[in-house]
């Protein structure tokens, strides 16, 4: 008799807990809060003309070395990008690099996504890319705008490094390069728009390249600052044409503009601008 009356009272108590409904929310957990957006960093990179810039034997002119204060001696670094021969990852916004600097001891693989940057709205790329899982909790993944003539580019690049077997700047047979690639393959585009899609187009991609071009170091206005020259296939195939390109990086986003500005002023002052933007890793997935 006790214990149906003791039923009877907790099935009254449990009724009018839930009655009570939301005025128990101190027992609800908080939703969680979203993660911030990325804080990129930035790269301005300018095309320049290379009748004018390089002497007969594809080195700097004297006068581009010392205006541009860069070092006379360069290093040199073999590049080459991965994809379908549909492009499936770079429809998607995905680029994959396997490269090799000659006074570094590993190879360097790594796999970008990249947003447009949509009239000069870099909160807004931002914001898509945060939807899609690139977010500033994400330390796997660098954020950087690059900022050309007229493009700005959102990327988040993750760079894997694996040890070299030779000095200098051989790549690996392409099945080796490709083997690695796989075998370092982020989560987030393994899984890009379903899973395994991303180990599904590289595992059928093919070698763009590979290039081995020269990078310039100096320092210019206190930045550092390189100057690249990449001989690229030209559009005929029948030989290679060069493609110099200057640039400087810096986290400082309140300065970025004000300097993008003088050096593009260097450059007009001296006819050595081209006014467009870059589309060096686009021409190389084209003629390769």
């Amino acid at each position: 008799m006790v214990l149906k009356k003791w039923k009877k009272i907790t099935a009254s108590l449990m009724l009018s807990i839930v009655t009570l409904g939301s005025g128990l929310t101190f027992l609800e957990a908080p939703p969680a809060s979203a993660a911030a957006n990325a804080v990129p960093s930035y790269e301005v990179k300018f095309l320049a003309k290379p009748e004018l810039v390089l002497s007969n034997d594809g080195t700097p002119r004297s006068e581009v070395i010392q205006t541009l204060g860069l070092n006379s001696a360069p290093h040199s670094i073999t590049v080459e990008y991965f994809d379908t021969h549909a492009l499936g990852l770079d429809a998607q916004g995905w680029n994959v690099r396997f490269r090799k600097k000659d006074n570094k001891n590993n190879y360097e693989l790594t796999y970008k996504k990249r947003y447009p940057v949509i009239n000069g709205d870099i909160n807004a790329a931002l914001t898509l890319a945060n939807q899609e899982g690139f977010d500033q909790s994400d330390d796997n993944y660098e954020a950087e705008i690059d900022w050309g003539y007229n493009k700005q580019t959102l990327s988040f690049s993750n760079t894997k490094k694996v040890d070299a077997k030779t000095s200098g700047t051989p790549l690996p047979s392409e099945k080796e390069a490709l083997n690695l690639l796989l075998d370092k393959l982020p989560g987030k585009l393994k899984n890009w728009s379903a899973s395994n899609w991303g180990k599904q187009q590289l595992t059928q991609a093919r070698a763009y390249g590979p290039i081995t071009f020269h990078r310039y170091e100096g320092a210019w206005n206190g930045q550092e600052l390189t100057l690249e020259v990449w001989p690229i296939r030209n559009a005929s195939g029948t030989g290679t044409e060069n493609v110099v390109e200057v640039s400087f990086k810096t986290t400082d986003s309140s300065a970025v503009s004000g300097l993008r500005s003088q050096l593009m002023q260097v450059l007009q002052n001296k006819n050595w601008l081209i006014p467009a933007d870059g589309l060096k890793t686009q021409t190389i997935l084209e003629r390769y």
